[in-house]
């Protein structure tokens, strides 16, 4: 018993005109959405998944979509698509293994080596500058000797044939393919051991490096050497190396984001008749102007004498704390001057600071 046609491109949702590439997408997308491993138990999704397949299984295939689309084509409502022998047992692990991330190549699986964090300290003078730091690096590297595979010599594995893979049955209506367990994917089985790594692959290898630690970094940048890591497998890159960054204690300075602070000691005198000081600064010495009366713990500001930030290049600022210092001998003149001093204060300066009882 025959019955019309199955619109395909319908089922696909595609237009008849469609790339094979679109069919694809759509073939992917739909397949996600009814895929019965994501849906147990709907039996409507299975059938729906199942008549995707079949549209999937003409349309891809460019002489079974031709034989398609010629008219006088009919379909066995018992037997599926005359036009299409052996859509039953089409293979779709190309595409599940683009739909469930476990797509597997004719070759060993292949990963990303391990990434290598290790600190790196500097002094702040440094961190402002940039500077370029010499170091030593031990870590793992693939086998000059046997290109990574770990043998000496191999041969084609018989279990898959050299493929790497191996077929398996789901739910009878299409295959999928997964890693060769007899070669673990590699489509090769070792005959001898390379004597190099003793089979492993890779070696220990130290590299001697010049890194440039760019200007502006602070505690917890982290700088990054692309490649610099353990070996990968298979044809996996290597891993980076990421140098943390931690920033030495400094005696004058203090670092607050872009920013510096410093406290500068002055004498009595230069506080209160006003006077230039010098300030230091971390890329030398500014000259600032006391106003008379300062007072201590004041802050004065030195726009655009801190870090320069590394995405913006704007330049911070240098904060400035006065501290009065006082000298520890006093002779008797002077102490005579000093209470003329005091006899100039209006008011006294903790007045309101301290309660007393009556």
């Amino acid at each position: 018993m025959t019955t019309s046609v199955k619109d395909y491109y319908k089922t696909l949702g595609i237009a008849k005109d469609a790339s094979q590439d679109d069919i694809k997408k759509a073939f992917r997308k739909l397949a996600r959405k009814y895929h019965p491993d994501l849906n147990p138990g709907d039996k409507a999704g299975e059938e729906k998944f199942k008549e995707l397949n079949e549209a999937y299984a003409v349309l891809s295939d460019p002489e079974k979509r031709a034989q398609y689309d010629n008219a006088g084509t009919t379909f066995d409502q018992f037997g599926g698509f005359r036009g299409a022998p052996g859509a039953e047992s089409f293979d779709f692990s190309d595409i599940f293994g683009d739909i469930f991330g476990t797509r597997t190549e004719s070759v060993q699986s292949h990963a990303r080596g391990q990434d290598i964090i290790m600190g790196m300290e500097l002094t702040l003078e440094e961190a402002f500058r940039g500077i370029s730091k010499s170091l030593s690096i031990n870590h793992t590297a693939r086998c000059g000797k046997c290109g990574g595979s770990g043998a000496e010599s191999s041969e084609t594995c018989a279990g898959c044939k050299g493929t790497g893979q191996v077929q398996t049955s789901s739910r009878g209506f299409f295959r999928m393919a997964q890693p060769c367990p007899e070669c673990r994917g590699s489509g090769r089985k070792i005959t001898a051991v390379c004597k190099n790594c003793r089979g492993q692959g890779e070696v220990v290898d130290t590299d001697n490096l010049t890194v440039k630690i760019p200007s502006g970094v602070d505690n917890g940048s982290i700088v990054k050497l692309k490649g610099k890591g353990n070996a990968g497998t298979g044809r996996g890159p290597a891993g980076d190396l990421l140098l943390e960054i931690s920033i030495r204690h400094h005696p004058v300075f203090t670092r607050k984001g872009d920013d510096i602070y410093v406290q500068l000691p002055v004498t009595f005198g230069e506080a209160a008749l006003g006077a230039k000081v010098e300030v230091p600064t971390i890329d030398g010495v500014s000259i600032m102007k006391l106003p008379a009366g300062t007072q201590g713990n004041q802050k004065f500001k030195l726009s655009g004498k801190g870090f320069i930030n590394p995405k913006s290049k704007e330049r911070g600022d240098n904060y400035v704390e006065i501290k009065i210092a006082v000298p520890k001998e006093i002779p008797e003149k002077a102490k005579e001057a000093i209470h003329i001093i005091e006899s100039l204060y209006k008011k006294p300066p903790r007045k309101g600071m301290v309660h007393h009882e009556d």
